[in-house]
């Protein structure tokens, strides 16, 4: 079963039938027709067919991914992220990545060392595969160093709400799919969302926006507490109860934001690199396969007579990647997302263009040049949003949602989210005063509060590990780094 929905300003939807259902709400409030009517279209996009595929739970499908990577002898580290890139320094114009090493146990918020203190640990390797995900901050660390942007469209992204609600079994029916892009959203900003089924009694449903919207005033938490209440999204959960929230920022900026995946010693791989397919917001086939590639490079390399030695750069990686169905897939949707910077009705009309009739084979390419903090505007330029009360039953408050997240963090260690130095007036000066304090509104866990004019409060104990404040607040004021070892987050469970 797979259905679609395109909700804006437009109301698209698509039944068991394969039938879109197009609803124009400026034609629909012209004729008094209610916003609940639909009218169809014919027509599927191909990215999103979804025959064949699989729907499970990610986190559980890692789980059982590392019982087997154990079983081969692999060792896995959980709880213990890697906080810093080892560098072999001995050629300070030309360092070569050595390794990893985890965080530091037993400080105090304070910075004094603990009874409990235990150095973090060195993990180092003839070759280094970077897979922290979307804006990892070792992967940060790297571009910087190596300089991978260099040539390359900015990377922009999308916050992703996710919510996983049990139903009645007699409701659920497994392998059912529904997408939408748009509604509640304005015309100019791009998001969207989907919808499944999961047996034996799970609908896992989610709301992506866009972070270079412009309106300082979007809550992207909000936005999808109110798409909830649609009739098409809220009849699935009638009769359920929400059992898990949680949020993570994606890469929305395609092949063109690809940064240069390899550097002395080491390699990114997966949604580090960025390799989601935005239209069809799945990015799990390109990570693995893009893990298989860099792993097959290394192998080649290692049974040459040359082998591998400390600090070798794997360029073999990059142009197999180049070569496989992973770019030969994002080239063809390469210009669906920068379209819709044109507005939501040129967007899905070139959109249909491409993904039909063109298929990437245009001899052009939308690119973006600035990054997604510099993309929102003075609040000056807008008006406050009113949004509905969440009613408790399909729509949540942010704080009683956070509780269905797992997230804590021991309280007495370095705080995890930091203000960069030098920038220590931005969250008042500019962020505040300038643009109306907007991480207070995008942050999905509430971790940054104003209580009063000017005054930031960082609630690190909240952080759902998104990414998102790295990203979006004003002149990116905020350096994400892990906690300590074992020093908490999110602790999802179906995710």
């Amino acid at each position: 079963m797979h259905r679609i929905a395109y909700l804006s300003e437009l109301l698209i939807y698509m039944d068991i039938r394969m039938n879109y259902f197009f609803s124009l709400q400026l034609f629909l409030n012209y004729f008094s027709i209610p916003i609940e009517s639909s009218f169809g279209l014919p027509f599927i996009p191909p990215m999103l067919h979804n025959e064949g595929n699989y729907i499970c739970s990610l986190g559980q499908v890692i789980r059982w991914l590392g019982k087997e990577a154990e079983s081969l002898g692999v060792d896995i580290f959980t709880g213990s992220p890697a906080a810093e890139v080892l560098y072999n320094k001995d050629s300070p114009t030309n360092p070569k990545v050595i390794g990893i090493a985890t965080a530091d146990v037993g400080i105090s918020k304070t910075g004094e060392l603990k009874d409990s203190y235990s150095r973090g640990m060195e993990i180092v390797g003839k070759q280094t595969l970077f897979a922290e995900g979307a804006r990892g901050s070792c992967t940060e660390d790297l571009v910087n160093t190596y300089q991978l942007r260099k040539g390359k469209d900015p990377q922009t992204y999308g916050l992703g709400l996710k919510e996983i609600w049990r139903i009645p079994k007699d409701k659920c029916k497994p392998g059912y799919i529904q997408h939408s892009l748009g509604w509640p959203l304005t015309s100019d900003i791009y998001g969207g969302s989907f919808l499944y089924h999961m047996e034996p009694d799970l609908v896992l449903l989610g709301f992506v926006v866009g972070l270079d919207y412009a309106n300082p005033y979007i809550s992207p938490y909000m936005e999808f507490q109110r798409w909830k209440h649609h009739p098409a999204i809220a009849k699935h959960l009638e009769g359920g109860e929400c059992i898990q929230y949680g949020a993570r920022v994606i890469n929305e900026g395609g092949l063109q934001s690809i940064p240069k995946l390899t550097f002395p010693g080491g390699a990114l791989i997966g949604c580090t690199a960025g390799f989601l397919n935005v239209p069809k917001v799945k990015g799990t086939h390109t990570a693995m396969q893009s893990g298989i590639v860099a792993a097959d490079s290394i192998i080649d390399q290692l049974n040459t007579k040359e082998g591998i030695d400390n600090g070798v750069e794997i360029t073999q990686y990059e142009k197999n990647m180049e070569k496989s169905w992973v770019y030969e897939e994002l080239n063809q949707v390469r210009n669906i997302h920068p379209s819709f910077k044109a507005g939501f009705i040129p967007g899905i009309i070139y959109s249909g263009l491409t993904s039909f009739i063109l298929k990437g084979r245009e001899p052009w390419t939308f690119h973006n040049t600035v990054s997604d903090a510099d993309k929102t505007k003075p609040a000056a330029e807008f008006k406050p949003i009113n949004y509905p009360r969440p009613d408790g039953k399909l729509s949540f408050d942010l704080l009683t949602n956070l509780t269905r997240s797992g997230t804590n963090h021991e309280h007495d260690q370095p705080p995890h989210l930091r203000i960069r130095p030098g920038m220590e007036d931005t969250p008042a000066k500019v962020s505040y005063n300038v643009y109306a304090a907007p991480e207070s509104r995008f942050c999905p866990a509430r971790v940054y509060e104003y209580p009063e004019p000017g005054k930031l409060v960082i609630n690190a104990q909240n952080c759902l590990h998104c990414k998102a404040c790295a990203i979006k607040t004003p002149k990116e004021y905020i350096k994400w780094t892990v906690p300590e070892a074992g020093g908490g987050g999110p602790a999802y469970e179906i995710m």
